[in-house]
């Protein structure tokens, strides 16, 4: 009997561990608790001078109107920005998700550890490149390339076609400042956050889906397309919320490299809104900042597009949590 109780009494923690154990699991408590008091703080910062805008600006006004000038002419149509955020974004997004994802699978299924071990430090260095950079060498380097292989034009419906128009798509020379060349560089930006996140996501998949696909006699490509990456698809649809959310907030490289010309896209030629000038969200919002006023409906308006961005990623990590619930593996 006694034996029994000192061994149950071997088994219990004392006091002491007992208490540090509740205050380690307070203090992680806290760093999340701290997490979304931040959360909302931002919202309620950003709303409350945004709701002051919108009480001087008319909402229907802000949210259609195509001409921003905030500065000069006193127009807030924020559509102009926002052309210029979702094209920035998308061709960003064009060069980064693929590439990115094309070095994740290449270092979880085909490279070596000692390959593995010098490729991923080596491309995650891109990400601890300041932004600045990047717009500088857009500004110096990537232009002038791009600009050498330019103008280009390619004819979509040649002539002689019944009941089409003749109609060819040109694609100027660049301006000083362009969307192309931000968004490579804000493409190349962003291949780190993709490659690193989809290649933990995939060295995940167990083996045991590997080796029944090999067994099968599929080939190492077959097995890598066909079985890894779909079973590795929650993660590779974070690392894509991630790096697109990175794109849509980026502010410097977007600054030097896009310029600060606001304007709606051309149609129907749309590879000229890639050589011409534009801006941003972020980019304005920097511009607002950097203005000798700071006070009244132009400063207010800076927090008008603080909510809008908000919204808009907001938007796209709710759709992009449905298609990860809906595609995701547990083993």
């Amino acid at each position: 009997m006694s034996k029994g109780s000192d061994a149950a009494g071997s088994l219990q923690r004392s006091g002491f561990v007992v208490r540090k154990e509740r205050l380690y699991g307070r203090l992680i408590a806290a760093c999340a608790v701290l997490t979304i008091v931040v959360t909302v703080g931002i919202i309620l910062a950003l709303s409350g001078r945004a709701l002051t805008f919108w009480s001087e600006v008319s909402p229907v006004a802000f949210f259609t109107g195509t001409q921003w000038s905030p500065i000069i002419d006193r127009t807030y149509g924020v559509l102009p920005l926002v052309s210029g955020t979702l094209i920035v974004t998308a061709l960003s997004a064009l060069i980064a998700l693929p590439v990115g994802l094309a070095a994740a699978i290449y270092l979880s299924e085909y490279a070596s550890d000692q390959v593995r071990s010098i490729l991923k430090p080596a491309l995650e260095i891109l990400a601890g490149v300041p932004t600045v950079i990047y717009g500088y060498m857009a500004l110096v380097y990537v232009t002038p390339l791009i600009d050498g292989f330019l103008p280009l034009s390619v004819r979509l419906i040649p002539s002689g076609v019944p009941l089409l128009p003749e109609f060819t798509l040109v694609m100027p020379s660049l301006r000083t400042f362009n969307a192309l060349s931000a968004s490579v560089v804000v493409g190349i930006m962003i291949i780190p956050m993709v490659s690193s996140i989809s290649e933990d996501a995939l060295s995940a998949v167990p083996d045991s889906l590997r080796q029944g696909g090999y067994g099968l006699g599929s080939t190492k490509f077959d097995v890598s397309t066909r079985i890894v990456v779909p079973s590795a698809t929650s993660g590779i649809v974070a690392s894509y919320v991630l790096a697109i959310s990175r794109a849509i907030g980026e502010t410097m490289a977007v600054t030097m490299a896009m310029g600060m010309s606001p304007q709606m896209p051309f149609f129907p030629n749309v590879l000229r809104n890639l050589a011409e000038s534009s801006q941003t969200i972020t980019a304005a919002m920097v511009q607002i900042a950097g203005a000798d006023s700071l006070g009244g409906v132009t400063y207010e308006a800076m927090f008008a597009l603080g909510m809008t961005l908000f919204a808009i990623t907001l938007t796209m990590n709710v759709l992009a949590e449905l298609v990860r619930r809906r595609f995701r593996e547990e083993y």
